[in-house]
C-alpha cells in the first residue's frame, strides 16, 4: 500500500518511538480498517481554497496572512480549567465558542481600528488589554500567557520582519519543508511559540500542532487565489489537540488504560509533558496517518486525501458534540 509522505518527515518520525513504548494509550489497527471502509466514501473538505472562512478580512492577501498568523498564535485553551466553562460570545443572534469566538473578537478589533496585526502593538500588549479585546462569557483563559506570547512574537516581527507576519511568510518557501527554509521549519526556528516539542523517554517528540494548522489555514484561504499554496500538503500530520482524540476514542481507534480513561471522564488535569499526555497526542497523529492511508487505499487515485482533510472531518463533527456528550482530556498548555 502506498503511504503518505508525512511518515518520512520529522513530526511522524518522532512519534514512532512513543507508539512503540506506550503503556497508557493503544491504537487499534482493526478499528482503523473498519472505519476506513465507510469513511472512504464520504466527501472531504477540499484543500484548494474553495472553503470561505466566517470572517472577512478583505481581499488583501497580506492582511489575510497577518490574521491567520495571529489567530494561530493564540489558538489554545478556551475552557476555564476550574469551572469547565467555555469561552463564548454572542454575535448576530448566534453563539460562537472557542476558536470561532476568538476569531470573531480579533476580526472586531481589526475592523474597529485596533492595530492587532502590528508587531509594535503586539510587543507591548498587556493581559489587561487582551481581556478587553477578548470580552466574552468568561475571561479568556491564560491571558498572561497569551500576552507573553504576543510580546515575544511582536519583538521578533519588529526586529526582523518590519513588524508584520506577511513579511515573514514571504521570506520562506511555500512548503512545510524546504531544506530549512520551509514555512514550518522557519516558524519553529524563528518563533519559539510554535516549537511544540515534548520529551519522552529522554527523546524529543515534535507535534507542531499550531504551526501546521497555520499552514493549512493559509493554504485553504489563499491557494484558490493563486497567492499562496503549500506545495507539500502530503508532508503534514494531523493537528494534535483535544478533539481528535475524542473522535478516535469514540470510534474505538484509540483505547486508554482504565486509569487514564477514568481521569479523562472525571476531568482530572493530565499534566503537560506527562507520559499520558504525550501518548495521547502521539497516538492521535499515528492513528490519523494510518486512517488516511487506509482511506486512500480504497479511494481512486484522483480522489486521494491528505491527513489535514481527515483531521478536519473528525474535528468538525466531534467539536460540535463533545461539550455535552463526551469529555476530552484536560491539559493546561499553550500548544493546543
Amino acid at each position: 500500500m502506498s503511504r503518505i509522505s508525512a511518515w518520512n518527515r520529522p513530526v511522524m518520525q518522532s512519534v514512532i518511538p512513543v507508539i512503540e513504548s506506550s503503556s497508557h494509550v493503544h491504537t487499534s489497527k482493526e478499528s482503523i480498517e473498519r472505519v476506513a471502509r465507510w469513511m472512504a466514501y464520504e466527501e472531504f473538505a477540499p484543500p484548494d481554497g474553495s472553503v470561505e472562512g466566517p470572517f472577512d478580512f478583505g481581499p488583501d492577501p497580506d492582511t489575510i496572512i497577518d490574521a491567520a498568523l495571529l489567530t494561530s498564535s493564540l489558538n489554545f485553551a478556551y475552557t476555564d480549567f476550574e469551572s469547565g466553562e467555555r469561552f463564548e460570545i454572542d454575535l448576530q443572534e448566534k453563539t460562537l465558542a472557542d476558536a470561532e469566538a476568538m476569531f470573531a473578537r480579533i476580526h472586531l478589533a481589526h475592523t474597529s481600528g485596533t492595530p492587532v496585526f502590528d508587531g509594535a502593538f503586539l510587543a507591548e500588549v498587556t493581559a489587561t488589554e487582551l481581556a478587553s479585546i477578548f470580552e466574552g462569557s468568561i475571561e479568556m483563559p491564560m491571558l498572561e500567557e497569551r500576552s507573553q506570547i504576543l510580546n515575544e512574537i511582536g519583538a521578533v516581527l519588529v526586529d526582523n520582519y518590519d513588524g508584520r507576519f506577511h513579511n515573514f511568510i514571504h521570506s520562506c518557501e511555500p512548503a512545510a519543508y524546504a531544506d530549512g527554509n520551509g514555512l514550518l521549519e522557519r516558524l519553529v526556528a524563528d518563533f519559539q511559540r510554535f516549537n511544540d516539542t515534548s520529551t519522552y523517554n529522554g527523546q524529543p517528540v515534535s507535534f507542531h500542532k499550531l504551526g501546521q494548522l497555520c499552514l493549512w489555514s493559509l493554504h485553504v484561504a489563499l491557494s484558490g487565489t493563486n497567492t499562496l499554496a503549500i506545495r507539500d500538503l502530503d508532508n503534514m500530520s494531523a493537528f494534535a489537540d483535544y478533539i481528535l482524540p475524542v473522535a478516535l476514542n469514540a470510534m474505538e481507534i484509540l483505547n486508554y488504560s482504565d486509569d487514564l480513561d477514568d481521569r479523562i471522564q472525571r476531568e482530572v488535569l493530565i499534566p503537560r509533558d506527562s507520559d499520558e499526555e504525550i501518548e495521547i497526542r502521539a497516538h492521535t497523529l499515528y492513528a490519523t496517518a494510518l486512517l488516511t492511508d487506509a482511506i486512500n487505499e480504497i479511494r481512486p487515485t484522483d480522489r486521494q486525501v491528505v491527513i489535514p482533510q481527515v483531521d478536519y472531518r473528525l474535528w468538525s463533527v466531534y467539536h460540535a458534540s463533545f461539550p455535552t456528550l463526551r469529555p476530552h482530556h484536560l491539559t493546561r498548555t499553550i500548544m493546543y
